[in-house]
């Protein structure tokens, strides 16, 4: 059985979905609805822009969900048996499965985007990564840690075994970071991420979010979904809806949504972004799976060695 699973946030890159509007003018109706919903042309910023315009709200997430849904519906060499999206990849794998349209996955792509910047320009807040420790272990410690610090701190993303992402106040990720350091971890630093997403801190987020969520249409999805707040796969519309009315205020359970595919009898994953970043995580907690791009099947193997001036 395969799984499509999408990447969040991060994955963004110059000239990305140049290849497809090329060479698969099918994929030029979705590039230019999007064009039009946004009011701007993305595509001249996904495929000339610079790094610092992809970075700008506006642009980021729309971006990489424009990429993901395009890339997976391009491919003609299968269908997947389940999906899983990563954080704001969760999106993409809505309207892939078709439990969202691509218009309504876009409308709350845009709008997480911009209520999320409204409420990070509130506070400061910041996002670092762990790794080298059991989760347990970090749960525990950034309790102690909060609790003797007075800021708030919080487990944002459960990415794998002993690979984490913490959030919460600038100057508590910077505490936790030092204090991690200091007890052996492999890597403990602030990530270049200007918020607090997937914490508490998202609750006004979440409240204005979910207004529009919850008035936006969820169909019976064509293949079950693993969600990020609790891990589990869905096929129910409006449980569907409801987790992800609350996905921007809880943790991404990245882990176990692996450990529940795997359970559930998936053996090959095909990552639906630029890059190997979800291939790497699943590879170690899957060795003996079939884990690869979706770039890799034969579908784009005419045009994976061209260069696109």
């Amino acid at each position: 059985m395969k799984a499509f699973i999408f990447p969040g946030q991060g994955c963004q890159k110059e000239g990305m979905g140049k290849e497809l509007y090329e060479y698969f003018p099918e994929t030029r109706e979705f590039f230019e609805k999007a064009n039009d919903f946004l009011g701007h042309r993305i595509t001249d910023v996904m495929f000339h822009g610079s790094e610092l315009e992809l970075m700008e709200t506006r642009n980021t997430q729309p971006a990489v969900f424009l990429y993901e849904v395009v890339l997976a519906m391009t491919q003609k060499e299968m269908y997947p048996d389940v999906v899983a999206g990563h954080s704001l990849g969760e999106f993409a794998a809505l309207v892939v499965n078709g439990c969202l349209s691509f218009e309504d996955g876009l409308n709350l792509v845009l709008n997480r985007a911009l209520i999320a910047q409204k409420v990070c320009e509130k506070y400061e807040t910041a996002m670092g990564a762990v790794i080298g420790f059991p989760d347990e272990y970090v749960e525990k410690r950034l309790q102690e840690i909060s609790n003797e610090s007075g800021e708030p701190i919080y487990f944002a993303n459960y990415n794998g075994p002993g690979q984490v992402v913490i959030t919460g106040s600038k100057k508590g990720i910077k505490i936790a970071c030092k204090a991690f350091k200091a007890e052996g971890a492999k890597k403990a630093i602030p990530l270049a991420i200007g918020g607090s997403f997937h914490s508490p801190y998202m609750e006004e987020a979440r409240v204005e979010l979910g207004k529009i969520i919850e008035e936006t249409k969820f169909r019976k999805p064509l293949v079950p979904i693993y969600q990020c707040v609790d891990g589990k796969r869905h096929e129910d519309p409006v449980e569907i809806k409801n987790n992800l009315i609350y996905h921007i205020t809880n943790p991404v359970r990245w882990t176990d949504m692996v450990k529940n595919m795997k359970n559930d009898g998936i053996t090959e994953y095909y990552e639906v972004g630029t890059d190997d970043t979800l291939q790497k995580i699943v590879a170690r907690m899957c060795p003996t799976d079939k884990i690869s791009s979706l770039w890799d099947i034969p579908t784009y193997n005419s045009i994976k060695s061209l260069k696109i001036e």
